[in-house]
């Protein structure tokens, strides 16, 4: 029997539609060498930020629907046989957190996300996250396209 790759497959999810591609992407990843999958969703803190009001209920309801999203993917890698899944609920940036923090906690070896497609001022404002998981992970990457990007 021929050794796998990777050991842990780490997906960064955050419901879109190019998470979605990533994930399907990690999943064939993670059966083909009998990996466990590490779902990830980081709830960055920036998008809430200005909010002042309500903010335990906002705060509540994102991290539901976080546990929620999770436990969706979970389900559906059960479904397609993935053998050992685990879920990392974060708060933060995920262009910090998923290369620097979550990557080397669970002992990634392949870190799966989708790009964004942003223009080019988006990306010198802001930067994507899949630009930073590039530039400042340790280990493998593997960013999935939505097949309209060209």
């Amino acid at each position: 029997m021929e050794e796998s790759q990777y050991h842990t497959i780490l997906v960064a999810v955050d419901g879109s539609k190019t998470a979605d591609l990533a994930f399907e992407k990690a999943v064939k990843f993670a059966k083909l060498d009998h990996a466990k999958l590490v779902i990830a969703h980081v709830i960055d803190i920036q998008t809430f930020a200005n909010v002042r009001a309500n903010k335990r209920f906002i705060d509540q309801n994102v991290t539901e629907y976080a546990q929620e999203l999770l436990d969706r993917y979970e389900k559906r890698a059960q479904e397609a046989g993935v053998e050992t899944v685990e879920l990392v609920i974060e708060n933060g940036s995920p262009k910090t957190l998923i290369p620097k923090v979550i990557a080397p906690r669970v002992g990634a070896g392949l870190i799966v996300c989708g790009a964004v497609g942003m223009n080019a001022m988006e990306r010198i404002m802001i930067g994507s996250v899949s630009e930073n998981i590039s530039r400042y992970a340790k280990c493998d990457i593997y960013i999935v396209r939505p097949k309209t990007l060209k």
